[in-house]
Parts: C-alpha cells; sequence; structure tokens
C-alpha cells in the first residue's frame, strides 16, 4: 500500500533521482534544496520512496513544481496523479479573496499530456511564451 508524506531523507531523494537518470547531485547541495521546498509530497511503499515532487517558489505568488519523480516500477500507478492533484488542490486553496498564484512546471519531452489533465498549459502559446532555462556548473 502507497502512502504519503511531506518528507523525504536526502539519500532517499538521492536514490529517487538515480533511479530514473536525472543528474548527480552533491549531498550538501540536495539537503539544501530539499530545504528549501514551499511544499513536497512523497510516496512510499513501506519504507521505500517511489514517488516525489516538491515545490519552490515564494509561497504566495509564484510556484514552481519541481523533481516530479516516480520510481520506474511503480510508473502507471497513478502516483504521480495523485502527487501532482495533491500539489495543486494545496497550492489553489492557499489563496484567497482577489489573490491570483501561477503554477509553473517544466516537464520532460513527451509527459506534456500528463500535466495537461491538471490544467497546465503548454508552452509557448497564444499568451505565453516558451520557458526557458541555463545550466550553471563552476568547474
Amino acid at each position: 500500500m502507497i502512502t504519503y508524506k511531506n518528507e523525504i531523507a536526502v539519500d532517499d531523494y538521492l536514490q529517487l533521482r538515480d533511479s530514473v537518470g536525472w543528474r548527480n547531485l552533491p549531498r550538501e547541495q540536495a539537503q539544501r534544496a530539499l530545504a528549501g521546498s514551499v511544499y513536497m509530497l512523497v510516496a512510499y511503499d513501506d519504507k521505500k520512496v517511489v514517488g516525489m515532487a516538491r515545490v519552490v517558489g515564494d509561497g504566495t505568488y509564484m510556484a514552481l513544481i519541481v523533481d516530479v519523480m516516480v520510481h520506474p516500477d511503480y510508473q502507471k500507478k497513478k502516483i504521480g496523479s495523485y502527487i501532482i492533484n495533491n500539489i495543486i488542490n494545496t497550492l489553489e486553496s492557499s489563496i484567497s479573496g482577489d489573490e491570483i498564484m501561477m503554477i509553473n512546471l517544466m516537464s520532460v519531452p513527451g509527459k506534456e499530456s500528463f500535466y495537461e489533465q491538471f490544467g497546465l498549459a503548454v508552452r509557448p502559446n497564444k499568451t505565453m511564451g516558451p520557458g526557458m532555462c541555463r545550466w550553471v556548473n563552476v568547474k
């Protein structure tokens, strides 16, 4: 049975990143990144971390959903859908009155339709240009 928590140990985070083939992070940098999260939801199969996503941002107007990962052995089991639904509902419930929030996410190629079902728009479109990024490495 899959359970969900709002916490993850740094070593479990690094192992999950490795399981999905993402870049390695130094342990200390990973710890700082996790500590800087506005919100996170982590899926566990007993004590094994099998999926997660987290939010970074200013905590009120701008939110970026990052680190959306599900261990390959657990994909296609609705874990990712549960996590994204929970995160979006949590973000939406954090604003009130005439407040607005922009929820952002950078999809890996080919997964855009997964995120569209949650109301996220593919960019570029008529009102927004393409997303952009830059990798930095001091080496």
